[in-house]
């Protein structure tokens, strides 16, 4: 049975537990809270092994085909070009579509979350190398001293033969872990989707939520469906650009209710081999890097957020100069979220209202109610810009080997 077939059914029994149990009794609403929180953990647990050891004999093997320099532009090109068209379509399409406006409410926050750009970069260095492999959440210090070992090893490659052994078969080893759990996630996905339902039907209740969520819709569409096939039907000349939209349903359905970019990275890492045909070395490469860097769905739901709130207290119109800062600090914002892999998109959207001043300092407050569905649609297009832009860095670097349709997981 297909993997993606398989989390369907799981998120189809979590929607049939969230209608069966009496989830008002705190009793039972805190017991499937521990076990989604235990699912999301489960989902992500053998990231961290799997990151190091396919980076490093990734970097090697790039650094002795020299394609490490193309490909690492390329991804982080792309990640950027993903970022700067997602802020962009947001922007536009809340400037367009005149949502309604959210009752102002008088509720304050005590403690302000922020996004600390010193601490971000600092922690890509730890004291000891060996610490980055400790922490489950930030995967980028992993990715780079992951690509340190491998570039090591391809500058001394008749001394590092026994590493590099040892490097490639680790990294295989760790696949087939991850593959386990891949697999086990749709079992996750019964917990994890009941609770996401729970916490997430005061947005739906909403009507001003729904018609945001329907304007949300309406932007993954042009997005995935229209705008990133066109892109590599024409760039990459490719007449079947919408075999990666289909490799990608499960690792777009993880990302949606997990809200959790690590979790749906250990998705996409898989699909990206076995169904895409992308190599191990372009792979394990660009996908992480994609995963960490490249937040536009983040932008593109801050975007729209923060125009909502400007019309919400205010009834003037959007001046030109704040439609400018708002594309600029949301797009800025979207590349301090690496640290972040769930609950980013409210981090920044509150760092935006604190920067902006001017009496919306506590305009982020207006979308407490409707956190999961900003989260998990942020997270759906953070994994979409992933899977495109890592199959986009494969072709153009010919490091991909095409697979028939009916061989996809």
């Amino acid at each position: 049975m297909k993997v993606w077939i398989k989390y369907l059914i799981g998120i189809a029994l979590g929607f049939a537990a969230y209608m069966i149990l009496p989830l008002e009794k705190v009793e039972v609403s805190s017991f499937i809270h521990t076990l989604s929180d235990l699912s999301v953990r489960i989902g992500r647990y053998s990231l961290i092994p799997l990151v190091f050891f396919g980076t490093s004999f990734s970097v090697y093997r790039l650094r002795s085909s020299r394609t490490l320099l193309r490909t690492s532009i390329l991804t982080l090109s792309l990640s950027a070009l993903f970022s700067f068209v997602l802020t962009l379509l947001g922007l536009l399409s809340a400037l367009a579509f005149h949502l309604p406006r959210i009752p102002i409410t008088g509720e304050r926050m005590t403690e302000v979350s922020a996004i600390d750009a010193k601490t971000l970069i600092m922690n890509l260095f730890p004291f000891s190398a060996f610490d980055s492999l400790a922490d489950g959440f930030y995967i980028l210090p992993v990715f780079v001293f992951a690509a340190f070992i491998g570039a090591g090893c391809a500058s001394e490659k008749e001394r590092a033969r026994p590493v590099v052994s040892f490097l490639e078969s680790a990294g295989q080893v760790c696949h087939n872990v991850s593959s386990f759990f891949v697999e086990w996630i749709s079992v996750c996905l019964i917990a994890i989707s009941c609770w996401w339902m729970f916490s997430a039907r005061a947005g739906f209740s909403s009507p001003v939520f729904s018609k945001l969520f329907l304007l949300f819709a309406f932007d993954f569409i042009l997005f995935a469906a229209i705008l990133c096939p066109l892109f590599i039907r024409f760039f990459c000349r490719d007449p079947r650009p919408f075999h990666v939209l289909y490799a990608s349903v499960a690792t777009l359905v993880a990302s949606f209710f997990s809200a959790d970019s690590n979790l749906s990275l250990q998705v996409a890492l898989r699909h990206g081999r076995e169904s895409l045909g992308i190599r191990d070395e372009a792979n394990s490469f660009s996908l992480p890097l994609f995963s960490a860097l490249c937040r536009g769905g983040s932008s593109l739901v801050i975007s729209v957020c923060f125009v909502m709130i400007i019309r919400s207290y205010v009834d003037m119109g959007i001046r030109s100069e704040d439609v400018i800062w708002i594309f600029g600090t949301a797009f800025a914002t979207s590349f301090l979220l690496a640290s972040l892999p769930q609950g980013g998109t409210f981090v920044a959207l509150t760092a935006m209202c604190t920067m902006y001043g001017r009496g919306f300092s506590d305009g982020y407050l207006l979308f407490r109610s409707a956190l999961p569905l900003l989260c998990s649609t942020a997270a759906i297009f953070d994994a979409t810009s992933a899977l495109y832009g890592s199959y986009i860095t494969a072709v153009k670097t010919k490091k991909i080997d095409h697979n028939a349709l009916k061989k996809y997981i």
